[in-house]
């Protein structure tokens, strides 16, 4: 199965924002929409976000809803997250995955206090 390509994972500051980006590789795009979750060490995986393909219905955790912000590049195939004043908290890797099942490796992202 082709892997999502998701970058911008990396120690964030305490306080500092994140940008993660997932890219549909090639002629492969998001038919429906993309979903990003997230997961620590030894946790259940947790959703994050969610975005339809036309950039409605946008959906956020409450864990991270009034700091995080999603949005898609339309010409890259590309999908944006945004999350702003990061805590030690958010210490996890994140994950895009599309409609179809289709993940991203994963993007580890240390906050740092």
């Amino acid at each position: 199965q082709v892997r999502l390509i998701e970058s911008g994972g990396g120690l964030v500051q305490a306080g500092g924002s994140l940008r993660l980006s997932c890219t549909a590789p090639g002629g492969l795009f998001f038919p429906y929409g993309v979903k990003w979750y997230r997961q620590a060490p030894g946790k259940e995986r947790e959703f994050v976000a969610s975005i339809h393909w036309s950039g409605n219905d946008i959906n956020y955790a409450d864990s991270v809803k009034g700091r995080i912000n999603i949005s898609r590049h339309n010409a890259n195939n590309t999908l944006y997250l945004h999350m702003d004043s990061l805590i030690p908290e958010d210490t996890d890797v994140y994950y895009c995955k599309s409609s179809a099942n289709v993940w991203a490796r994963g993007a580890q992202v240390p906050v740092s206090s």
